[in-house]
């Protein structure tokens, strides 16, 4: 079975049009971005990989995202794996990258995929409810 972790973190929209608060909002709104990751390492990694998608689509090492970064590569690792965790990232050939190729069609990857677990657990649920005597 392959687990895909979703968190939705329902905050204010920023009020001032900035494009980098505006990134920031929507990594905290999917929980990639906590009050924990003080450096911002994991907005960073995030930044790096959409400038892949933007400029050559052609994924980019763990090592090069550390250089980019300036970040350790096992701080990097850990979050890559969070962000595949995710179902956000995929890998090939030690290559990250995003596996969408806007963050419009991310959103709508991700609605796709918590739509598609609300009707397994409906469905589970009226099972429960027909087993249990409820209904």
């Amino acid at each position: 079975m392959r687990f895909t972790r979703i968190t939705i973190i329902r905050e204010r929209k920023p009020e001032k049009i900035n494009i980098n608060e505006l990134l920031q909002w929507f990594g905290g709104t999917l929980g990639l971005f906590s009050q924990r990751d003080k450096d911002r390492s994991c907005f960073r990694v995030f930044i790096v990989l959409l400038k892949d998608i933007k400029t050559n689509k052609i994924g980019l090492s763990s090592d090069e995202i550390a250089d980019l970064t300036a970040l350790t590569r096992g701080t990097v690792v850990h979050h890559l794996n969070r962000l595949m965790e995710a179902g956000l990232v995929s890998v090939e050939r030690n290559k990250y990258m995003l596996k969408v190729d806007n963050l419009s069609e991310l959103v709508d990857t991700i609605k796709k995929e918590v739509d598609n677990a609300f009707i397994q657990l409906k469905d589970v649920g009226e099972k429960l409810d027909v087993l249990l005597g409820l209904k």
